[in-house]
């Protein structure tokens, strides 16, 4: 067994070398010339075509442009700079040969995500903070990204790590390497590209030839993500957490067994191919191909869009395919009466069973469907339905109550917590980049507004989604495509 180990780790690690090989040896210019007869781009209605991203704070709220920027500063300096306890995610560890190390960690749980990191980069080079960018980028590199050979997910950044940057998984998730790759890109035409790894369009191509392109590995755990690196075990017990304490509490008080699951630590063969659904042309939920569906909250149409212009010039009919498939995505899997979608759904749309067997729910990841179907919309403008669909949750969440929705719910409506969350109502609000105009996307821009920034435990998820809801609807996240500050299109 050892040696049928042995010799499936070199098979992958030949397998990724002639795949680097060969796409270091495409000839651009004739897969260009592929390209353009292949696919004809259609610019939308959208900023990518007026040059003009809509600030709807100042728009339809009557603040000022000024106040609405000053607001975004202010959410960036808590969340990035202000009490290491109360306020802020981020936060430097030292410096290597690249530089300046940051994580941002999401603080109930106590890790830091590839989720986290990018969502930080992304909102770093939109609002011009390079060395927060930078930081970030060189600490995903050096401890996130999975670079030992026997791992079936070299080349992915793990999607969860301690905060001293060891392994709490070799995993990895799409939506961490979506935000990674699109902030790479605006980077690069932000900042122009530097060396080694702030060569930002080098790396980005680099990320999105290794979604689409990784080899199907299959291997035997564990798995490290360096080649120096202790193998990674799971725990049997989850790690200390403000959010893991919570929940022991309320089992034992349900008298539940705690932890709920545990995955089988005995050595088992795991196989990791790309992260997209070749056949559907759509992002899958994780990499591993035991492991069946998409996440519509990983759907990021607004990105793939550019990607058709931007990227791998191979891959670019498909990225204009796949932004095409997850517009319908957000129809088929938003139910028709709430606009609630699952977290995780089929191919075809159809919600597939949460971890514990419960039926397919509206939960955490599913509060960011709303923002995404909505971000494209203001940037691309091509389909009508998105307003149909912003209006349906809009209506539905301003039914039950726009200061006290639960955080989530049945598809249908019944909700699943007591609590109501500031991340949840900011992403909301981003569907009024889509909404129909009227009282009710102006009701969710106003309770936003008069919403401080988040603190405390939960101000990891909550403050993100915060701060770039605040910026999407104040006209600063853009569609940066020249080093230029100042304009309207950067």
């Amino acid at each position: 067994m050892p040696g049928k180990t042995l010799s499936i780790v070199a098979s992958a690690a030949i397998a990724l070398s002639s795949f680097t090989a060969l796409a270091q040896d495409v000839n651009a210019a004739g897969v260009a010339a592929a390209t353009a007869r292949a696919i004809e781009l259609d610019d939308g209605n959208g900023a990518y075509r007026t040059r003009s991203h809509r600030n709807l704070l100042a728009g339809r709220l009557g603040v000022s442009p000024v106040e609405t920027h000053r607001r975004i500063e202010q959410a960036f300096q808590q969340l990035f700079h202000g009490d290491g306890q109360e306020q802020r995610v981020y936060f430097e560890t030292g410096a290597n040969a690249d530089g300046p190390l940051a994580y941002v960690t999401d603080w109930a749980n106590n890790d830091a995500r590839s989720e986290g990191m990018s969502y930080g980069m992304m909102i770093a080079v939109q609002l011009g903070k390079k060395r927060e960018f930078d930081a970030l980028w060189n600490w995903s590199k050096t401890y996130m990204q999975n670079t030992d050979p026997g791992n079936p997910s070299r080349g992915y950044f793990a999607w969860s790590m301690n905060t001293d940057g060891t392994p709490r998984s070799v995993s990895a998730a799409p939506d961490g390497e979506e935000y990674y790759a699109m902030a790479l890109y605006f980077a690069a035409r932000r900042w122009g590209n530097g060396k080694g790894i702030y060569d930002y369009q080098r790396e980005a191509d680099a990320i999105l030839r290794g979604m689409r392109h990784h080899p199907v590995v299959t291997a035997t755990t564990p798995f490290r993500i360096h080649p120096a690196d202790a193998p990674f075990v799971e725990p049997a017990t989850p790690w200390p957490s403000l959010n893991n304490r919570s929940e022991q509490a309320l089992a034992a008080k349900a008298g539940k067994p705690w932890p709920p699951r545990r995955r089988d630590p005995a050595p088992h063969a795991v196989t990791v191919g790309p992260m997209v659904d070749e056949a559907h042309a759509m992002v899958r939920f994780v990499p591993e191909t035991n492991v069946p569906g998409s996440d519509p909250s990983y759907h990021l149409p607004a990105f793939y869009e550019l990607w058709a212009r931007w990227g791998p010039v191979e891959d670019r009919a498909f990225w204009a395919r796949a932004a095409a498939v997850s517009r319908d995505y957000f129809v088929k899997t938003a139910n028709g009466a709430t606009g609630l979608g699952p977290d995780r759904a089929d191919a075809d749309g159809v919600p597939l069973p949460g971890w514990d067997g419960s039926p397919g729910a509206f939960g955490y990841d599913s509060w960011r469907t709303v923002s995404n179907w909505s971000m494209d919309q203001g940037w691309w403008g091509k389909d009508g339905r998105q307003r149909t669909l912003s209006d349906r949750i809009q209506g539905f969440l301003y039914g039950q109550g726009i200061d006290r929705f639960a955080d989530r719910y049945t598809l249908d409506g019944k909700p699943l917590s007591n609590r109501h969350s500031t991340g949840m109502l900011a992403a909301a609000a981003v569907g009024a980049l889509a909404a129909t105009p009227g009282p009710v996307p102006d009701a969710f821009l106003k309770a936003l507004w008069e919403t401080p920034v988040p603190a405390g435990e939960q101000r990891y998820f909550d403050g993100m989604l915060y701060l770039m809801s605040m910026m999407h609807l104040g006209g600063e996240f853009r569609i940066i495509d020249r080093p230029d500050p100042g304009g309207t299109r950067r």
